[in-house]
């Protein structure tokens, strides 16, 4: 029986050694738009690897439990996965975070409600594991929610950081005496739990919905810490790697998300700024300036460099394929064509490059803010496509902004800008945009997908 046990013990640690390699494998092919499908299917390897190799633990039992659960939850994973919509990928992403995170403090309440002494470090480990999980999975649900337009408001009130930290110190408090020992029953245990759910949906609730890509990349940072804090509990090093590696990962996204708003994550977090359906703010002078398609094709027809700036508006018309359609049509006639991708365009980190690839566009064509902001000077036409606080040229000027030091896509720079755009309204952060009363701005409105056939045609039709 030993021998069968440490025969098992090692072909447990030998898969998670595999499955640590195809982690990071898939973690850095994932860095590039070129590699990144393969990078995802590395990882799901690692993690199919991980998964079965846990049933070979000695006292694994309620498999009349754990096997239906996972064909269920696979099943709705996979036709979730394959029905969504791409404008609703943020949700999607934001709610599967989430799980993540409850996952984490599900395995910590198992762990606490057993009572099993297993020691101070291990019981603060479970602890600290399911307050941050709990906290994800709560703070997930809300950024779901907005994302979704269930929740259409922002709720803030006097005195609201204060009750946050109130809840996190109760929470805390509770679970120093929960690890110690000092009380360990189920109430105590329970009551831990609902203040950290408490405190994510509170946490989450007066965010604003143009925060939320910063947002979903911080609750993926918090699911991966929960995740890899738990593995400690349960001596599984598969659990560790993983919330590290994504751990690691969502701090350093955050980061970066955080540093192209030019914002702190405390100012993300604490200032209210992004208010979902706010009013808009600023006040600019000029007028709006429409445009006919016929004109904008003819405009395109003949130009020799066009920079195509998409936006959230493209993913709600789910216009990528007419718009890479109209820039094939382009290219074909000697037009130099390139996307500009500003880093927290859309709803999600990546989401423009994530609809971009979909539409077949070639990684070549696309190019980040940093590379291709000082080509806007040489260009004849910046087409904005459903973008507005990312092109928003008072984050250069105006210091009474909100947005004052956030680095833009320089759209204004270009000879001319073509503003595709639904209506009037602002942006989803409710700020004006200035770019759309420049002189050499135009203004063509309508759906994006709608609008991209009638360039097509209007291209075509310049022979």
């Amino acid at each position: 029986m030993p021998a069968a046990w440490l025969s098992a013990e090692l072909a447990i640690q030998a898969s998670y050694f595999v499955t640590a390699g195809l982690f990071i494998l898939g973690l850095k092919r994932m860095s590039s738009p070129v590699t990144a499908r393969s990078g995802i299917l590395w990882a799901g390897a690692g993690m199919l690897v991980a998964t079965l190799i846990t049933f070979l633990y000695p006292g694994m039992s309620n498999y009349e439990l754990i096997l239906p659960a996972m064909l269920v939850g696979g099943v709705l994973a996979w036709w979730s996965g394959k029905r969504v919509a791409m404008t609703n990928m943020p949700q999607m992403i934001a709610l599967y975070n989430g799980m993540g995170g409850g996952a984490a403090a599900a395995i910590a309440a198992v762990e606490l409600y057993r009572g099993a002494a297993s020691g101070y470090v291990t019981d603060s480990l479970a602890v600290a594991g399911g307050i941050i999980g709990a906290v994800s999975f709560a703070g997930s649900a809300i950024a779901f929610g907005k994302l979704q337009g269930l929740i259409t408001r922002s709720i803030r009130f006097g005195g609201q950081q204060l009750l946050n930290l109130l809840i996190l110190a109760a929470a805390l408090a509770l679970g120093v005496l929960v690890a110690g020992r000092i009380d360990a029953a189920p109430a105590a245990v329970t009551g831990l739990f609902v203040l950290a759910l408490v405190l994510g949906v509170a946490m989450t609730l007066p965010i604003g919905g143009a925060d939320m890509p910063v947002v979903i990349s911080l609750y993926n940072a918090l699911t991966g810490l929960a995740v890899g804090l738990e593995g400690f509990v349960l001596n599984n090093a598969a659990m560790i790697i993983a919330g590290t590696v994504v751990g690691s990962a969502g701090t350093l996204l955050t980061q970066l998300m955080a540093k192209a708003m030019n914002r702190s994550l405390g100012n993300v977090l604490f200032s209210g700024f992004g208010d979902t359906g706010g009013a808009a703010t600023g006040e600019v002078s000029g007028s709006l300036k429409p445009i006919e398609a016929a004109d904008v094709g003819v405009m395109l027809a003949f130009a020799s460099k066009v920079i195509v700036v998409p936006g959230y508006g493209m993913a709600v018309a789910q216009a990528q394929h007419k718009i890479w359609e109209l820039c094939q049509l382009l290219i074909d006639r000697g037009v130099n064509v390139r996307f500009a991708i500003h880093p927290v365009a859309g709803r999600m980190p990546g989401h423009m490059n994530v609809l971009l690839a979909e539409a077949g566009v070639p990684y070549d064509l696309i190019s980040d803010l940093e590379e291709i902001n000082a080509e806007f000077d040489t260009a004849d036409v910046a087409l904005i496509i459903g973008a507005n606080d990312v092109v928003n040229p008072v984050a250069r000027t105006d210091k009474s902004s909100p947005i004052y030091g956030m680095p833009i896509l320089n759209a204004d720079k270009a000879k001319n800008v073509i503003v595709i755009k639904r209506g009037k309204g602002a942006g989803f952060s409710g700020i004006e945009n200035a770019l759309f009363y420049l002189d050499n701005t135009r203004m063509l409105y309508g759906d994006a997908q709608k609008v991209g056939a009638e360039l097509i045609q209007a291209v075509k039709a310049v022979g």
